[in-house]
């Protein structure tokens, strides 16, 4: 990776590089149309590993809209994009992974809660499809910035923002490098992002789907709420169904154990767990 310097060794603009606060060794010249880049010595030392071989090779990341707010109560906070996107840039550029992502839209609006404020169901559920094509562009935008090949497709066509949804295209991208990030859910009312992720990655024929959640994995109850709750390394499909262990909804499941389709649930916004899945070490709870 070549980072472009002036003849004073300066970066482009005179701007010094930004170092993210939530450090993971990487910084970027935030002025810069062209996202320059730089790597610090502990990033420097992950590149040491890049010959190790990846245990995946075509992945499907399914992103919560939630995850997007940071410590905000609404929106996107960026410092969290730009972490997130360093990770992806990781993955792609190190180990070869072809990456398609799914975005949710909690952050923005949830359809589900839409009957709070009178409106029915379906109409809600297309608003939060709109919220997560607001949410795939900002992270195309973040992608791009750092150096990042992608293509945003919508399961409801938008030909002025983003491409529509086309499987054999949406491979052929895919096969090319580029980062596919899949918005706007199925395209119909009453299906969560859980289950387009998981339609996705059986559409694609993914070799695993990576859920991103905010704890490291499946437990016996809600982290958060059961102080007693312990993680589950391994889980099969059929004990998360009869213990309705709140993960993915029971449609999401179902489609992946119908189709053999591992999930992997941990928790991203710990630096280095992302690569450290694709390199096969054990993080978060294998669900198969």
């Amino acid at each position: 990776m070549n980072r472009k310097h002036t003849k004073n060794n300066a970066f482009p603009n005179s701007c010094p590089p930004i170092a993210l606060p939530h450090s993971h060794g990487i910084s970027f010249n935030i002025s810069s149309p062209n996202g320059n880049y730089g790597f610090d010595n502990e990033t420097a030392g992950a590149m040491k590993n890049a010959k190790q071989r990846p245990k995946f090779k075509r992945v499907l990341l399914k992103l919560s809209g939630e995850a997007l707010m940071g410590n905000h109560e609404y929106g996107i906070d960026a410092e969290r994009m730009m972490e997130y996107a360093y990770q992806i840039k990781e993955i792609v550029k190190i180990d070869g992974i072809e990456l398609a992502i799914v975005i949710g839209g909690g952050n923005i609006f949830r359809g589900m809660d839409a009957s709070d404020l009178g409106i029915d169901r379906a109409s809600g559920d297309y608003m939060g499809m709109l919220a997560t094509v607001m949410n795939g562009i900002a992270l195309q935008s973040a992608l791009e910035k750092i150096g990042l090949y992608t293509r945003l497709t919508s399961a409801i066509e938008m030909p002025k923002i983003c491409e529509p949804y086309i499987r054999r295209r949406a491979i052929r991208h895919l096969e090319k490098g580029r980062v596919v990030i899949f918005s706007a859910g199925t395209g119909h009312p009453y299906f969560t992002t859980d289950t387009a992720a998981s339609l996705r990655a059986v559409e694609i024929e993914a070799d695993v789907l990576l859920k991103a959640t905010r704890v490291d994995g499946v437990y016996t109850a809600d982290p958060e709420k059961d102080k007693t709750a312990t993680k589950y390394d391994t889980v099969s499909f059929n004990e998360v169904i009869t213990k309705e262990l709140n993960v993915m909804d029971l449609t999401a499941f179902t489609l992946c154990k119908e189709n053999d389709l591992p999930v992997i649930v941990f928790d991203m916004n710990k630096v280095g767990n992302l690569r450290k899945i694709i390199l096969g070490e054990k993080v978060g709870t294998l669900v198969s």
